[in-house]
């Protein structure tokens, strides 16, 4: 569910706990649609994202630390999955139905797409971690999983966040020591920007891939 309203770029935020008080920011990507609460201004890094079905698709990682504490957004462009998986597809073997798929579904790139999700959910469950907590959530109506993680060696704790908004894979991800507080601060703070920088939030619930209900207004632009 949604906690925390959204606020002009501008604004500084603060956080009021005792010794661990500090400046946090609210930084948007219109190029990637989204809007997040930083300890700092993110670094932005290009990189690929190995899909279910091989596709490599092109992403971005927005990172920050802050002490021993670390926070990421990665979102991976989805709509490529087609194009990439149906091109794969034609150096497979004849008659290889698992790879080709069916008409429009070739490289089984619809299957990619609508199991983003439980995917990424599940390559965090291959950590080295045991997972204390899993969930569906849902962000400004838009469906995700979230997941808690305390890593076996350090024992420090891992929260992520997975949600797909017009074909684009968000993975939010905070890792704190142990002992530190949750980091709510990061994961209530994601929002969803149109074309033009502005606020999104439906008046249903958005499940990837099916019509979109009627949003229920527009914030303003970042």
């Amino acid at each position: 569910m949604r906690l925390t309203p959204l606020v002009p770029a501008a604004l500084v935020l603060f956080i009021s706990a005792p010794s661990f008080a500090q400046e946090w920011i609210e930084f948007a990507s219109r190029a990637d649609r989204f809007t997040c609460n930083f300890p700092v201004q993110p670094t932005i890094t290009e990189t690929t994202y190995r899909s279910e079905y091989g596709a490599d698709l092109p992403a971005r990682v927005y990172s920050a630390t802050q002490g021993q504490s670390r926070y990421s957004m990665r979102v991976v462009d989805y709509n490529q999955a087609q194009r990439i998986l149906a091109e794969k597809a034609k150096n497979c073997p004849l008659g290889a139905e698992t790879c080709i798929g069916a008409p429009g579904n070739e490289g089984y790139s619809r299957n990619d797409v609508r199991g983003a999700i439980v995917y990424a959910s599940w390559q965090f469950m291959q950590r080295d971690a045991k997972v204390t907590h899993y969930m569906w959530n849902a962000i400004d109506r838009v469906e995700g999983h979230q997941l808690q993680l305390t890593n076996n060696g350090d024992k420090s704790r891992t929260f992520a966040s997975i949600y797909m908004h017009e074909n684009r894979l968000y993975i939010a991800e905070a890792t704190v020591p142990a002992g530190y507080p949750e980091p709510g601060f990061f994961q209530q703070s994601l929002g969803w920007l149109d074309e033009n920088g502005r606020g999104i939030r439906y008046d249903s619930l958005y499940s990837n891939g099916f019509p979109p209900p009627p949003r229920a207004g527009r914030g303003q632009a970042r």
